[in-house]
């Protein structure tokens, strides 16, 4: 489920605590959660309405200015039904803390060193992480695509890798591009060349 900067903004603020949608099936369901830019977003509520049920107040609570706005966004289709999804901001995403978390300690050192390498281990071209860090370094905030290319890589598999290196803290992502977090940076920092080091059996 996507959001615009604004509607976001809204969450946010807590003015926006609704939305509106036009699914044949709702892609979220109530008691489940979206990470987002300003933190957690949590769904209480989705049901399916009908346009008269769409009201003034609640096109305004959706981040709209009316519910002639609404129904203009989501015209009527028979195949997709009219949903609405009552929604707050459940707290900070927990990504940011672990990103600017830089003092690591042996054990998550140790612990990064394990993730890459299985990353490494089970990526379709071979080993990509260690390049991957140092190229985000080296060229931060340039386009997914441009990054991708001077890999030789397809632009939709790069970001999708660079999104598990996020999901590891390692990363951010900016309005074009990337650049290491202070985590990122400080592992490769601890690290030199970027090449996770090898773990002993047992460990």
């Amino acid at each position: 489920m996507l959001f615009t900067r604004a509607v976001l903004d809204g969450i946010a603020a807590g003015s926006v605590t609704l939305a509106f949608r036009r699914w044949d099936v709702p892609q979220v369901k109530a008691g489940s959660r979206l990470r987002t830019r300003v933190g957690v977003v949590g769904f209480d509520e989705v049901v399916q309405i009908g346009p008269d049920e769409v009201t003034d107040e609640d096109a305004v609570r959706a981040g709209e200015v009316s519910r002639t706005a609404v129904l203009e966004r989501f015209p009527c289709r028979q195949d997709r039904p009219l949903w609405r999804v009552r929604l707050r901001l459940t707290g900070p995403d927990p990504r940011i803390a672990l990103r600017h978390s830089a003092a690591l300690t042996a054990q998550e050192i140790a612990e990064l060193d394990r993730r890459l390498q299985r990353l490494d281990r089970f990526g379709r071209h071979g080993p990509w992480t260690a390049v991957t860090l140092r190229t985000i370094q080296q060229h931060p905030g340039t386009r997914a695509a441009d990054l991708a290319a001077s890999l030789g890589r397809e632009t939709q598999p790069f970001k999708i890798d660079v999104r598990k290196l996020k999901e590891l803290g390692l990363t951010e992502s900016l309005d074009v591009g990337y650049r290491l977090s202070p985590r990122g940076t400080a592992y490769l920092g601890l690290r030199g060349d970027a090449e996770p080091r090898p773990q002993r059996d047992g460990r």
